[in-house]
């Protein structure tokens, strides 16, 4: 069913004045009351804004965007967006299947990235808001039919991404997706964080319970994993994100920054631990937990001062990162990388949680 026609006291519509393939693009509000609110468009489920306050209890957006919501469809595609069918990069915009040549649609020169020119960011999704939960949450759940074919990727697709925010100040993102002919996927989400809602970013503390990073090659391909210890790329004990960004370090200078998979510590099924950004200027905390093996550690390397964000300054290098939960790039070409081939009669689930905070 689409939500357009329904609403709850938890979650609200309005329209945004953008088109895009003959759709006005509506935004939903959620706020389940426990101090966090955020904003997600049905473009491509782009959360426009996550609400949080400070250690003053004042509340400001922490996630970074452009000034204008038609900048999500230019120079900002892939901003704070689901992304699919297939996360990070693989090499040669091809991969082997069942022993066929799977032929992908190229977007970064000759690799694909984030599933193509044409990825998940870039659709609208059908929405549903859900009805008011008994503990208070607020939820939608965004819905999208990838035909055979799309993008080069084999298969009909059938995606749903559920988004709850808790009255205990979580965003918790369910992912849901089915196939009718073997296939390849890895979801994820690519929002840009910035705990202090502007400014740099160098000064955030991150810490990654990882104890190896993947390797970056040419193109930035993903190459084998190697132990982070002597490292910038060591944030086991957490770090100061500044005081590695522009090291004289041979990964540091392949990915222009941090761009690198990290594998996460894990001894059972479920959820662990992914992340902890700290921003000691505002108090602000933000916690991960996955049911993903990794988490893509990127630095916004790739901002360059020509897009303006919403908070007036032109975006640059450090002006927000993305943790994105997730299996390594290019795995469908690595024999030694989990799986991530989907067939038909599976079903693809996945479960990332955001869980806001203050220090003490």
């Amino acid at each position: 069913m689409d939500s357009r026609s329904s609403s709850t006291c938890r979650v609200r519509q309005r329209g945004t004045g953008l088109r895009h393939a003959g759709r006005e693009v509506t935004e939903y509000l959620l706020d389940a009351g426990g101090g966090v609110s955020m904003a997600v468009l049905d473009l491509g489920g782009i959360v426009t804004a996550v609400h949080c306050p400070d250690r003053q209890g004042r509340a400001g957006n922490i996630v970074l965007g452009p000034a204008r919501l038609d900048d999500y469809l230019g120079g900002a595609r892939n901003f704070n967006s689901l992304i699919g069918r297939y996360a990070g990069r693989i090499a040669g915009a091809r991969c082997r299947l069942d022993g066929r040549d799977v032929r992908l649609a190229a977007n970064e020169g000759p690799n694909a990235l984030h599933g193509g020119p044409q990825g998940f960011g870039s659709r609208l999704w059908r929405v549903t808001a859900l009805p008011d939960a008994a503990d208070g949450s607020a939820a939608i759940e965004l819905a999208l039919d990838s035909e055979d074919g799309d993008q080069g990727f084999p298969g009909r697709l059938q995606v749903r991404v559920r988004y709850t925010l808790t009255r205990a100040a979580e965003w918790r993102i369910d992912y849901h997706a089915v196939t009718d002919q073997p296939t390849v996927i890895n979801l994820t989400h690519h929002a840009y964080w910035n705990l202090g809602g502007g400014g740099s970013i160098e000064d955030h503390r991150l810490t990654l319970p990882a104890g190896r990073y993947a390797v970056l090659g040419a193109a930035m391909i993903p190459q084998g994993l190697e132990d982070v210890a002597g490292t910038p790329l060591d944030f086991r004990a957490g770090r100061r994100i500044g005081d590695g960004l522009r090291a004289a370090h041979a990964q540091i200078i392949a990915g222009c920054g941090y761009d690198h998979f990290f594998e996460l510590h894990r001894s059972a099924p479920g959820l662990v631990p992914a992340a902890r950004l700290e921003d000691p200027a505002s108090g602000r905390v933000l916690h991960i937990e996955t049911t993903e093996p990794g988490i893509q550690f990127y630095s916004g390397n790739f901002l360059d001062g020509t897009l303006q964000g919403h908070h007036g300054a032109m975006l640059r290098q450090g002006d927000a990162l993305c943790l994105e939960t997730q299996h390594i790039g290019d795995a469908p070409n690595r024999a030694d990388a989990p799986g991530t081939v989907l067939r038909p009669g599976e079903v693809f689930t996945s479960t990332t949680v955001h869980r806001f905070g203050v220090m003490p």
